[in-house]
């Protein structure tokens, strides 16, 4: 892999994941356009995620069968097209409909991320992913604000058609510079799907980076979604062009995610991640602020979800890290297996987030995200003590097969 590569491939990631994620930053003027209340507007962005982790699930498993590059292509074509769909729609219905096909679509990242750590050696792969990672966790962060900006100044269809532009030029671009891969793998699609659900079963390192990365996303997620009706609502009186200029600032953390990578391949994923869940913790408490208005509940959201960016984002290439370097040979389908849980447990984040905020207030999806917090670091000390207990038995094993 030449050096510019992998730069191109953290763009194509960063474009990609950002049509899921834009919706989040328009929920308020969806609502105006189409006269609709806030909450269902909001569901626009939750079907959108949705459809990312049903496309994880289906598509990307095809990464291990099919030649990546026509795969990603045509994946970008139909994205572009479900975009326009959606900037055109006069009713809910029709832009919920499309909002789900661009969320199947669009899992081009995840099909580059483990081409990626294929075409690179082992002492390289975590720096190379978390080069992919910054693109990817850019894409999510500034979406929020091309969406607020766009929209508040042209409406909530233009981010959707300008995304539709962009994603039609990338599919051209990654056409032509994307190397031709044979696939080493030539099981039968429904054998593929049934692998990814069998390794969910069988890998234990899998199941604990699902667990560590869920759990985190979902309150990330959370925290996102309501932010918009938070600072759209009485207490700020902002418009989404604020939700926009907040994801700038936490955009910043993205450059924390080349570190991480290097931080896995000196010191190993797990330290990585318990730095991660500890400065989600963090974050919750900071974010508590937020619900004081003004200038200081401003500064405590920009600090507070800048610390959460850099918790998921860097608690990303850890778990990728670790999961890539289990079965080479089946790498899209063990990431299949991680996305898919992880969108999940984003989907369900941003669900409980509106849920909270509309019934309880902002303090309330700030103890979601504590909770959520506490719980993977309740899995962190308890699969610490279980590999410490396997190393104390292993010896006695030994003495009783002699």
């Amino acid at each position: 892999m030449s050096r510019k590569l992998p730069l191109l491939m953290a763009l194509a990631c960063g474009v990609g994941v950002a049509n899921v994620y834009f919706p989040q930053a328009l929920t308020p003027l969806i609502a105006d356009g189409l006269g609709v209340a806030p909450a269902t507007a909001a569901i626009v962005a939750t079907v959108t995620q949705l459809g990312y982790a049903t496309g994880i699930f289906l598509l990307v498993p095809l990464g291990d069968r099919l030649p990546r590059r026509p795969l990603i292509t045509g994946l970008l074509a139909t994205t572009g097209l479900a975009l326009l769909v959606a900037g055109l729609a006069p009713a809910t219905g029709l832009l919920l409909a499309a909002g789900a096909v661009v969320g199947i679509a669009t899992v081009v990242p995840q099909l580059l991320l483990p081409m990626a750590a294929g075409l690179v050696e082992p002492d390289r792969r975590g720096s190379v992913i978390g080069t992919l990672q910054a693109g990817l966790i850019g894409g999510i962060l500034l979406a929020r604000t091309f969406g607020g900006v766009l929209g508040e100044h042209l409406g909530w269809r233009a981010p959707y058609l300008v995304a539709a532009v962009l994603t039609g030029l990338l599919a051209v671009v990654l056409g032509l510079a994307l190397p031709n891969d044979v696939p080493v793998v030539h099981d039968r699609y429904p054998t593929l799907l049934t692998d990814t659900l069998r390794m969910l079963r069988t890998e234990k390192e899998l199941r604990r980076s699902v667990l560590f990365q869920i759990t985190v996303f979902g309150g990330f997620s959370a925290a996102w979604t309501a932010l918009a009706l938070l600072v759209t609502g009485s207490r700020y009186g902002m418009g989404t062009q604020a939700v926009g200029l907040l994801a700038l600032i936490g955009a910043g953390s993205m450059f924390c995610a080349p570190a991480a990578g290097r931080w896995v391949d000196r010191l190993g994923a797990d330290r990585v991640n318990l730095w991660c869940i500890l400065a989600a913790l963090a974050a919750a408490g900071v974010l508590t602020a937020g619900s004081l208005g003004g200038a200081v509940g401003l500064v405590a959201l920009a600090a507070g979800l800048l610390l959460l960016d850099v918790a998921v984002q860097c608690g990303q290439v850890a778990n990728q890290a670790r999961i890539f370097a289990l079965r080479p040979e089946a790498r899209s389908r063990l990431n299949t297996g991680y996305m898919t849980c992880t969108f999940l447990g984003g989907s369900a984040g941003s669900w409980l987030g509106t849920r909270a905020y509309v019934q309880l207030g902002w303090g309330a999806v700030c103890t979601l995200i504590a909770l959520a917090s506490l719980l993977s670091l309740a899995a962190y000390l308890v699969g610490r003590r279980g590999r410490r207990d396997d190393r104390d038995t292993q010896p006695q094993r030994i003495g009783a097969a002699r």
